[in-house]
């Protein structure tokens, strides 16, 4: 079922249950690379780890072959923001920070979500903001499931609430013309979800609409410049960036955060809706 004022794919219960199987071997993709992210390691080495993961649990990366995207992951190094492409030829050193994004398909449902993570002994100013970034994301997603909850909820309440947490933190740049996304039977969909604005506008937070949110921030100015490869986005002034995401899904009694372990249980608590899961894929 559609919404028709943004063509909104709305998902019954069953359906989210799918996206929870889909975002369970996200996670597992990314923890293995977490685990492997050290300095001499090359973001093509992270790629092929991801792929191994998605295949071994027999879904497909979203985004291998993507508009012509060659890998299954986005590796993001220092000054790139999204959409990096891995390479055999970028090798991680010490104090690098990097996003690992990652995304598959299982019984045709997506699941996407991304880190920030230091290499080694990393600046602790650039961990502060992939730990602000993660704040500003958990605040946007505990706000989506108290306006599901209370009714009144729309998808600009979780812009500003990503916004007002990053701009408390500290003088961030909050990248502008990227952000979050629908996602269910296709990875992105309608709406568009900016990480700034005032809250109370777009369309109504109901049951089963389904979000990726995705906080990109930098330690300067937000603005971008796309690289000649055609993907990879780099902040201009050269300062570092940190993206992280996570895909969750509203249900009548609360959100389920499809993607967390825990389905969201630790950082947002009673908002979790009861069919959350605690085991892993």
């Amino acid at each position: 079922m559609r919404r028709q004022e943004l063509d909104i794919q709305l998902k019954t219960p069953e359906q989210i249950e799918k996206m929870r199987a889909a975002g369970l071997v996200v996670h597992a993709a990314l923890e293995a690379m977490r685990e492997a992210v050290s300095p001499g390691v090359s973001t093509a080495d992270l790629d092929a780890i991801a792929e191994k993961v998605i295949r071994d649990h027999g879904a497909i990366p979203s985004f291998k072959g993507y508009h012509g995207f060659p890998a299954s992951i986005c590796a993001s190094n220092n000054e790139q923001v999204v959409h990096g492409i891995p390479s055999t030829e970028q090798i991680l050193v010490e104090g690098d920070l990097i996003s690992l994004d990652c995304g598959a398909i299982l019984d045709g449902w997506h699941g996407d979500s991304a880190i920030t993570v230091g290499v080694g002994e990393t600046d602790p100013a650039l961990l502060r903001m992939a730990e602000v970034a993660e704040d500003a994301m958990w605040a946007g997603i505990a706000a989506a499931a108290r306006g599901v909850a209370n009714g009144r909820g729309r998808l600009t309440d979780i812009s500003f609430n990503i916004e007002k947490v990053i701009r408390k933190a500290g003088r961030y740049g909050i990248v502008d013309g990227y952000g979050g996304h629908g996602i269910g039977t296709e990875m992105h969909q309608e709406p568009h979800v900016l990480n700034h604005g005032k809250p109370g506008r777009g369309p109504r937070l109901i049951p089963g609409v389904a979000l990726a949110i995705e906080p990109m921030i930098t330690m300067g100015s937000p603005r971008t410049l796309e690289l000649s490869d055609g993907w990879t986005v780099v902040t201009r002034d050269g300062s570092r960036a940190a993206h992280v995401e996570h895909t969750m899904a509203l249900l009548e009694d609360g959100v389920w955060v499809t993607t967390a372990l825990d389905g969201g249980k630790a950082r947002l608590g009673d908002l979790v809706t009861a069919k959350q899961a605690t085991t892993s894929a």
